[in-house]
């Protein structure tokens, strides 16, 4: 009767006691399974975390994971999609220059080099594809949002797909884990988490991964050289492209030569000048449009896929130098035949007189122009932008001014080297942003004109003068 009373009346307490009540009953011990699972979770976060790096280039927010001690760094070929030097912020907080080196849309990854390095860097370990089961557990580092670097999800590998050589798992992905590594118990990488599969809008679905032996096949080619990041293959008797607007038809055939990731393209070049704005666009039915352009020095300026709308292609760029220009007609999927049209178009009034010696009131550059549906949009928040070009020199004092009354300007100056040099927001007076500075190096440089919020659109000004 005693031991029926007390059950009772410690039950009753659970129940319905305050905290009080509740904190005098015993504490629930983990279960030696549960101390084991959360004995794996900090260990493989400790041997893996230092390595797992945060990538911020044009195109977004990814992670990477440093793959040689000297400062390569894996990563998906989207997360650096168009751009040639990236910002690599490591675990400790240390941050450096990357420069990509080699990227391939399939498999979707890329290398990036990290300039500086002085001492060695932690690395992480691949796997070989043949140890990875279904069922075996899976942990994701990565930097969620590009706001949560060092997150750590866990789950277990739900779904192995040979045919597409892809991991399928359950541990949370977001947007910003692309790019981040999925490990197994031992820290070792199985996977670069590369993409959700979701029916709706929502991010919560399948994570995917590229499996390990199709990341170490990809790392071999590029220590090899067999894969960079600007692939321009010699062109025997490229098309011509004229900027004027005229529809090209054409077709892509089996005949065609191809990309390094076997995809079939056709080459256009054109004679362009620093400072042009050019819009170019390819459309098409039969196949997945893609279009990559090239300077003079094979440098890639600029890619696109679904830019044009649904499935077309559409290139918007302000041109850095002057030169003749490569432009590869491509198709995202390997292996796709079909016809297509292009069409090529110059949106300013440019001269062919040089900006620099244009006045001899010392004014280098000089636009009028409108952000609105022709203007570019940055991925980070949705802003409009256009993008000029000019020449300047080391020692030079310039000033740049960009005056708008129908929109908040933001001003942004890049350096030749893709280093931001300086910004402004255009406060107080939010119809105006500006900035004097001197140049540090002689070469190209391109300022942004930007609108301090996704809303913001309407006629500008913009000035670039020298005060020296």
């Amino acid at each position: 009767m005693k031991k029926g009373l007390i059950k009772f009346l410690a039950t009753s307490l659970i129940l319905c006691g305050g905290i009080s009540t509740i904190a005098t009953l015993p504490l629930v011990t983990p279960s030696p399974v549960q101390a084991q699972d959360e004995d794996t979770n900090i260990r493989v976060y400790k041997l893996a975390s230092p390595a797992v790096v945060s990538i911020q280039s044009r195109s977004g927010n990814g992670s990477g994971s440093i793959i040689d001690p000297k400062g390569l760094v894996l990563t998906n070929a989207h997360v650096v999609r168009g751009a040639t030097t990236v910002n690599v912020i490591l675990s400790d907080k240390r941050q450096f220059r990357g420069v990509v080196i080699a990227s391939s849309r399939n498999p979707d990854l890329a290398v990036i080099r990290l300039e500086g390095v002085t001492t060695n860097l932690p690395t992480i370990q691949i796997a070989s594809s043949s140890g990875i089961q279904v069922g075996q557990r899976a942990f994701a580092i990565g930097n969620p949002f590009g706001r949560f670097a060092g997150t750590l999800t866990t789950g277990i590998i739900s779904r192995i797909d040979s045919d597409r050589k892809l991991l399928q798992t359950d541990a949370a992905l977001n947007p910003g884990n692309s790019g981040g590594p999925l490990l197994n118990s031992r820290a070792e990488l199985v996977g670069v988490n590369t993409a959700i599969f979701t029916t709706s809008s929502a991010n919560s679905g399948i994570g995917l991964a590229i499996e390990a032996d199709t990341v170490k096949q990809f790392i071999a080619a590029v220590r090899q050289g067999a894969i960079a990041n600007n692939p321009t293959p010699a062109i025997a008797a490229p098309n011509v492209l004229t900027l004027d607007g005229n529809v090209i038809s054409a077709f892509l055939t089996a005949s065609d030569r191809t990309l390094p990731d076997g995809s079939y393209f056709k080459a256009y070049q054109f004679q362009g000048q620093a400072g042009q704005s050019v819009v170019i666009e390819m459309r098409a039915n039969a196949i997945d449009p893609y279009l990559v352009l090239f300077d003079a020095s094979g440098r890639k300026v600029a890619e696109d896929d679904d830019g044009g709308g649904g499935k077309n292609s559409r290139i918007a760029v302000t041109l850095p130098t002057t030169g003749r220009y490569t432009l590869y007609a491509n198709s995202y999927e390997v292996g796709q035949t079909g016809s297509f049209t292009i069409a090529g178009r110059l949106t300013n009034n440019f001269t062919s007189q040089s900006p620099i010696e244009s006045s001899d009131r010392g004014i280098i550059l000089q636009k009028n122009g409108v952000l609105g549906t022709q203007s570019r949009v940055f991925a980070r928040d949705g802003s409009r932008f256009d993008a000029f070009s000019f020449n300047g020199r080391a020692g030079q004092v310039i000033q740049i001014e960009l005056v708008s009354s129908d929109f908040h300007p933001y001003l942004v100056l890049f350096a030749p080297d893709s280093r931001v040099l300086q910004e402004n927001n255009g406060l107080p007076s939010r119809k105006n942003a500006s900035m004097t500075l001197e140049l540090p190096i002689t070469g190209t440089y391109r300022t942004i004109v930007n609108a301090f919020d996704p809303t913001g659109k309407g006629a500008y000004k913009l000035i670039v003068k020298r005060v020296d």
